[in-house]
């Protein structure tokens, strides 16, 4: 039992991870603008990831290297956007 207690809360867990940065990347997307997005903390925010993610594939905790390989992406994708938006909309 206390198994399925632990998986419901890292599932959880990764839930809330990948999902906490969706509006903000979706918010960057729509506007062309990141100019409230901390460079430094979305970069340290992505080396955590990393992180995350090589300590789960040494240890092969799978749940641990799916779940921050997801929100690595998604912070990922924020910090390029902060890179791509950084002067305003450019043209496609």
């Amino acid at each position: 039992m206390s198994d399925l207690i632990a998986n419901i809360v890292g599932s959880a867990a990764a839930v809330c991870s990948v999902t906490s940065f969706a509006p903000q990347a979706l918010k960057i997307w729509k506007e062309r603008d990141a100019s409230s997005v901390s460079l430094r903390t979305y970069s340290l925010t992505v080396t955590c990831f990393a992180l995350w993610v090589v300590y789960g594939v040494m240890t092969q905790a799978w749940p641990v290297t799916v779940a921050n390989s997801c929100a690595l992406v998604m912070a990922s994708w924020v910090l390029v956007m902060k890179w791509r938006f950084r002067d305003g909309d450019p043209e496609a």
